[in-house]
């Protein structure tokens, strides 16, 4: 299985988890493949940092693919050696843009900055995958968030804000003329979903990922002491929560993604965003299997339409049931706080 979005820490921040551990439990879960992103510190936003980051990983265990996004920013130079590097280095399987400032502080909060990113892609003609986090920092107030109400994360970032960048995005590809594909992370609305499918229906080479927390916990869940359920963007709605479902079986939602990104329970209870998230894909099969997925979708979920987007030739093996039950015991405890591990 692939897992197109993962947190792997380490480095400045391997109190949270080191590449070594990230590669043991997700090896745990049956993935063979782990796509990183650039929010590390230091970040995935210099060619040097970006070969080290590689070459670390690939001295760990050869049986999983290890690819990063490499981060945007709006300074040319950066943008062409990033996009170089994506090019040639089949390891850099895309670049990620920050829409909304997220863990690690990498947003490009302006609409103008973020058009000119898209108009410095079509300069340097690239074509591949640009992975987007699409929440409108306008329409966010971080004011509204008390850490002793876990609840506030929900008004500090609401659904509009999600939609509305969405929206945006899709006006960039076409305004500027993108050749590439554009992905949204995490898709966690109703209203999202809609927009790209109606782009997709327009032509618009866009994708999108659900994770397993959106599509099987909603809002009401988010009231735990120490912000143990928050993460960006934060769950949703009971509607947006079957819609995001939904989309998997129709197939209108591109793949799951975990946004594995975990935490010291300090982090948490400080307000850090994110949490654990392979034993959170391996429940969501079971789930999708139980509202009778076929496996082919499943297939498609997770790895076949990876695949091709990001013109790989990766084998895609899914874990039956059975083989999922038999891995959750070995999964218990490898964090100090799983949601899903109670689920299960």
């Amino acid at each position: 299985m692939i897992d197109a979005h993962v947190h792997l820490r380490d480095w400045n921040q391997k109190e949270k988890e080191s590449l070594e551990h990230g590669f043991k439990v997700a090896k745990k879960a049956h993935f063979t493949a782990l796509f990183d992103m650039p929010n590390t510190d230091p970040p995935l936003t210099t060619k040097e940092n970006i070969l080290k980051r590689i070459k670390e990983a690939q001295k760990l265990d050869d049986s999983i693919f290890y690819g990063v996004y490499a981060g945007v920013t709006s300074d040319e130079n950066q943008l062409s050696e990033v996009v170089e590097l994506a090019k040639t280095n089949e390891n850099v399987i895309g670049l990620k843009m920050y829409a909304g400032h997220s863990t690690g502080n990498m947003g490009l909060t302006s609409s103008l900055v973020q058009q000119k990113v898209y108009q410095l892609l079509v300069k340097n003609d690239y074509r591949g995958v640009l992975a987007v986090h699409c929440e409108k920092e306008e329409l966010m107030d971080n004011s509204l968030y008390d850490k002793a109400k876990p609840e506030t994360h929900l008004l500090a970032r609401p659904a509009i804000a999600e939609i509305e960048s969405v929206r945006e995005q899709i006006e960039f590809v076409k305004n500027c003329g993108f050749k590439g594909t554009l992905h949204i992370a995490h898709i966690s609305t109703k209203g999202a979903i809609d927009l790209v499918t109606k782009a997709k229906k327009e032509g618009i080479k866009v994708t999108s990922g659900a994770t397993s927390h959106h599509a099987l916990l909603n809002s009401s869940l988010a009231f735990t002491k120490d912000n143990l359920l928050k993460m960006n963007p934060p769950l949703r709605s009971e509607e947006d929560r079957l819609a995001v479902f939904n989309s998997l079986l129709s197939g209108q939602v591109d793949w799951i993604e975990s946004d594995h990104a975990p935490h010291t329970l300090l982090d948490k209870q400080n307000g850090a965003s994110g949490i654990p998230g392979f034993v959170g894909t391996l429940l969501l099969i079971k789930r999708l299997r139980e509202a009778n997925v076929g496996e082919k979708q499943l297939k498609n979920l997770l790895g076949n339409n990876q695949n091709k987007v990001f013109n790989l030739n990766l084998k895609i093996t899914i874990p039956s049931n059975e083989m999922i039950e038999k891995a959750l015991p070995n999964l218990r405890g490898e964090y100090f706080y799983d949601p899903f591990i109670s689920l299960s």
